[in-house]
C-alpha cells in the first residue's frame, strides 16, 4: 500500500539526488508501506546515461513530461507524451538523454517473485 495524501503542491517537495543514479534528481510524491518510492517525478540532467539493461521487482509506469530519452537497446528516442508500462522483471534500457528529460514514475511492489 502507498501512503495516503490529499492534494498538495508538488512544487513544495524539494528536488533531491536519486541515491542510485548520478545525474538524476527526484521529487518523491508518495512512498510504499516499506518506505520505498511509490510515485516520483524524476529529472534527468542533459548528458545522463545509464549502463546495462535494467530490471526491477516492481510494476512501473512512466510518462515522459518534458525532453527526450533515447533507448540504446532499441535505438529509439522518445519524447514528451510517451508512456511505458513495465511488469516486474521486464528488461529495459540502457538510456541516455542529450537534452535532459522529466518523467512521472509510478511504482507498485507485489508479493510475488518477479517475472523472468
Amino acid at each position: 500500500m502507498k501512503d495516503e495524501r490529499e492534494f498538495f503542491d508538488v512544487e513544495a517537495v524539494p528536488w533531491r539526488p536519486d541515491p542510485t543514479a548520478a545525474g538524476i534528481t527526484e521529487r518523491v510524491l508518495s512512498r510504499e508501506s516499506d518506505g520505498s518510492v511509490g510515485t516520483r517525478i524524476a529529472r534527468w540532467a542533459a548528458g545522463t546515461e545509464t549502463s546495462g539493461v535494467i530490471r526491477h521487482d516492481y510494476f512501473e509506469e512512466v510518462l515522459l513530461l518534458e525532453g527526450s530519452l533515447h533507448d540504446i537497446t532499441l535505438d529509439r528516442t522518445f519524447g514528451a507524451g510517451y508512456f511505458a508500462s513495465r511488469q516486474p522483471g521486464m528488461p529495459h534500457g540502457p538510456y541516455r538523454t542529450v537534452d535532459g528529460c522529466t518523467m512521472l514514475e509510478i511504482r507498485h511492489h507485489i508479493d510475488q517473485p518477479p517475472v523472468s
